[in-house]
C-alpha cells in the first residue's frame, strides 16, 4: 500500500530563451492553487493523504502544462483552475479520471 493515497506532480520546470516549458503557463502559480484547496477542503487526512510537489522537468513540455497523479500513474494537462477544479473532485475525491484532460 502506497503511502500517500495520492500523490501528485506539477511540473514547474523554467526553460531559457522561450522554449516550451509548463511554467510558461503558469504551472507554479497552478500548484500552488491546488495545494491551498487541497487543504482548504480537508482532503488529505490520516487515512487519505494527499501530497501535492513541484517537479522539474517531466520531459512533456510540447502537452503541457502538466501534472501527474501517482499511484495511478494519470498524466493531465490543463488550462486554469476549473480544469484543476475537475481533477481535485473527480480524480482526488472520488478515484474517477478525467478522460477530456488525460493525456
Amino acid at each position: 500500500m502506497s503511502y500517500f493515497a495520492h500523490h501528485v506532480f506539477f511540473c514547474t520546470n523554467q526553460r531559457e530563451g522561450g522554449e516550451a516549458c509548463c511554467n510558461n503557463f503558469g504551472a507554479q502559480k497552478m500548484r500552488d492553487y491546488v495545494k491551498s484547496k487541497v487543504k482548504a477542503l480537508g482532503l488529505s487526512s490520516e487515512g487519505n493523504r494527499i501530497r501535492i510537489n513541484s517537479a522539474g522537468c517531466l520531459d512533456r513540455c510540447e502537452e503541457g502544462p502538466v501534472l501527474v497523479v501517482y499511484p495511478e500513474g494519470v498524466w493531465y494537462t490543463y488550462v486554469d483552475e476549473h480544469d484543476l477544479d475537475e481533477i481535485i473532485e473527480q480524480h482526488l475525491q472520488h478515484g474517477r479520471i478525467v478522460e477530456r484532460l488525460k493525456i
